[in-house]
C-alpha cells in the first residue's frame, strides 16, 4: 500500500539521478504529501534542493527563488501548540491556546497575502508555480487537495487536524472525523490497529478492551486499563466497579488475573506474576499463595527466590509454611542436614523435636557404626534450642562422650580415657539422660571400667554407677520398660566391671 513515507523513499532514490529536480512531478507530489502530514523539516529541505538555489541560476531565476524561499519560510514558521519547545522541530511553539490562535491567524494571513502576490506572474517555471501554490492551498486547509495528496485515511485524518481543524481540543469530534476520512479513503486490508484506534477516538472503553484482547493478548489489556483510567473518571468508575457476575471483582482485576495466569504458566515468567497478583485485592493473594506453593522445593535457588517474593510482599506465614515443606521434603529424601536447616528457618519446633527424638535411636549403637558422623552432625545442626525428652542437652553430652571414647579406641593416652570417664559421669548424673540409655552408656564404657593401668573411677563415682545399675534392674521389672538393643550378658558384664573397679579402687586407697 502506498503511503506518504513510501513516496518519499522512492523520491529519495531518484534524487541522485535528477539534474533539474523541480521538473519532476514526483518532487512536487512528495513535497505536498510531506506537508500534508506535518513533516515540516523534510519539506523545507526539499524546497531548498530547488534548482533556483544554484549559484549559476540565481541571476536568471531571482523571482522564482524568492517565491520558493518565501514558502519555505512560511512552512518553517507554522504555529504549533506544544507544552514544551524543542529547537530541533520546525515551527513556532505556543503553550497557551489564545497565543496559538492569534499566531495562527497571522500566519494564515501571510499565506493568503503571498497567494495573491503579483510575483506569481513573473514566475516562468510552470511546475514551480503550480507546485508552490499547491503547498499554499494545503496550508490554507483546502480539503480537496488534502484528499488528493494523502494516501491513507490516517494521513488525511492528521492533515485535517493540522490545517482544517487546528483548534480541536481533546476527543471532541475525533470519531466522526475518522469515520469521514475512512469513507473518503477506504482500506482494502484492515489492520488490527484500526479497530483499536477507532475505539480510542470514540472514547469507547469496551471496544478498546475487546480489540486489545482480540488482537494483542492479555498483556495489552492489562496495561491498556492504566491508560484508559488516567484522567478519565467515567472509565475509572467503569473499570474499578465490582461486578457480581465476575465473582465480586472489577474488570481491571479480572484482566490482571488473566495476565498473571499466563505468566504463571511458564517457568521463565512466573516470577513476574506476583507483581500483578498483589495488585488484585479480592482474589490476587489467594492465587499468589497457590502459585508459591506450586513451586518445587528441590532446588535451593528456586526456593530462595520464592522466599524472597514472600519477603517483598510480607507473606511471612506462607514463607514459614514453604520452609516447613522444604524441610520435610529434604528429610524424607535423605538430605537430613538440609531438612533440619529449613525446619529451623521455619521455627518448626514440633518437627524439630520429632527429629531430635529420632536421634535417640542412634544412642547405644556400636562406636564403629557408620551413622556416627551423620547423627553427630545433626545434633550440631539442631543446636540446643530444641526441647524434647529433657532437651538436647543429653545428646550434646553424649556426642562429647562418644568423641572421647573414639579417641580412646584410636589409641590415645590415659588423658583421653579420663576425659571419657568424666563425660560418662556427667551423663549419668544429669537428669536429662533418659533411663533407657543408662545401660548402653555403661556398656560402651566397659573398656574404661576395665582400664588396665589403674582404675579411672573413684569410690563415689563407682557407687553412683552401681546405684544407677540397681535402679535400672528394678525398672526392668516394669511392664513398659523397653530393652536396649544389646547382648543378653550386657548387664552382667557391666555389673562385674563395676564391682571389679570398686575392689581395685578400695585396694589402692
Amino acid at each position: 500500500m502506498t503511503t506518504v513515507h513510501s513516496k518519499l523513499v522512492d523520491l529519495q532514490k531518484e534524487l541522485v539521478n535528477l539534474q533539474a529536480i523541480e521538473d519532476d512531478p514526483k518532487y512536487w507530489e512528495g513535497l505536498s504529501s510531506a506537508l500534508a502530514v506535518g513533516w515540516l523539516d523534510i519539506v523545507v529541505k526539499l524546497l531548498r534542493l530547488h534548482g533556483s538555489y544554484q549559484l549559476d541560476q540565481l541571476g536568471n531565476r531571482e523571482t522564482e527563488n524568492g517565491l520558493v524561499e518565501a514558502v519555505a519560510v512560511l512552512v518553517s514558521k507554522m504555529p504549533r501548540m506544544r507544552s514544551e519547545w524543542n529547537e530541533s522541530i520546525l515551527g513556532e511553539c505556543f503553550k497557551s491556546k489564545p497565543d496559538f490562535m492569534k499566531s495562527w491567524e497571522k500566519w494564515r494571513g501571510q499565506i493568503a497575502k503571498l497567494e495573491c502576490s503579483a510575483f506569481w506572474v513573473q514566475c516562468d517555471h510552470r511546475q514551480t508555480r503550480e507546485g508552490l501554490k499547491n503547498l499554499l492551498q494545503i496550508m490554507l486547509g483546502n480539503s480537496s487537495i488534502l484528499n488528493t495528496v494523502t494516501c491513507h485515511w490516517m494521513e488525511l485524518y492528521i492533515s485535517n487536524f493540522l490545517y482544517v481543524r487546528p483548534f480541536t481540543m481533546g476527543l471532541d469530534g475525533m470519531y466522526s472525523l475518522a469515520q469521514k476520512c475512512m469513507q473518503v479513503k477506504p482500506l482494502s486490508n484492515t489492520h488490527c490497529l484500526m479497530g483499536l484506534i477507532l475505539g480510542i477516538l470514540g472514547d469507547n472503553i469496551e471496544v478498546v478492551l475487546a480489540e486489545c484482547s482480540r488482537s494483542f493478548g492479555p498483556w495489552m489489556v492489562a496495561h491498556a486499563i492504566e491508560l484508559l483510567t488516567a484522567g478519565n473518571t467515567q472509565a475509572e468508575v467503569l473499570l474499578h466497579e465490582e461486578r457480581y457476575n465476575l465473582g465480586g471483582i472489577s474488570i481491571e482485576e479480572l484482566h490482571r488475573l488473566v495476565y498473571a495466569q499466563v505468566l504463571s504458566s511458564h517457568p521463565l515468567t512466573w516470577q513476574i506474576a506476583p507483581v500483578y497478583l498483589t495488585s488484585c485485592t479480592k482474589q490476587g493473594m489467594g492465587l499468589l499463595e497457590i502459585l508459591l506453593y506450586k513451586q518445587p522445593v528441590l532446588h535451593n535457588q528456586l526456593l530462595l527466590k520464592v522466599l524472597e517474593i514472600c519477603r517483598l510482599y510480607d507473606l511471612y506465614s506462607i514463607s514459614s509454611t514453604i520452609m516447613k515443606i522444604a524441610g520435610v521434603y529434604h528429610w524424607k529424601h535423605g538430605r537430613k542436614g538440609s531438612g533440619v536447616f529449613w525446619l529451623q528457618q521455619a521455627q518448626d519446633e514440633v518437627r524439630l523435636n520429632k527429629i531430635a527424638q529420632q536421634l535417640f535411636d542412634f544412642v547405644g549403637k556400636p562406636i564403629s557404626d557408620t551413622s556416627f558422623k551423620q547423627w553427630e552432625g545433626l545434633i550440631e545442626l539442631l543446636g540446643s534450642e530444641a526441647r524434647t525428652a529433657g532437651g538436647l542437652e543429653f545428646l550434646h553430652k553424649y556426642r562429647d562422650f562418644k568423641k572421647s571414647l573414639q579417641q580412646v579406641q584410636d589409641g590415645k593416652a590415659r588423658e583421653a580415657a579420663q576425659q571419657a570417664i568424666e563425660s560418662l559421669i556427667l551423663l549419668m548424673k544429669n537428669p536429662s539422660t533418659p533411663q533407657r540409655f543408662w545401660l548402653p552408656l555403661l556398656h560402651d564404657s566397659l573398656m574404661l571400667l576395665n582400664w588396665q593401668e589403674r582404675p579411672l573411677l573413684n569410690v563415689s563415682q563407682t557407687n553412683l554407677l552401681l546405684n544407677k545399675l540397681q535402679d535400672l534392674s528394678i525398672a526392668r521389672l516394669l511392664p513398659d520398660y523397653v530393652e536396649a538393643d544389646l547382648p543378653t550378658q550386657a548387664l552382667g558384664s557391666v555389673r562385674l566391671a563395676l564391682a571389679t573397679n570398686l575392689g581395685r579402687v578400695i585396694l589402692e586407697e
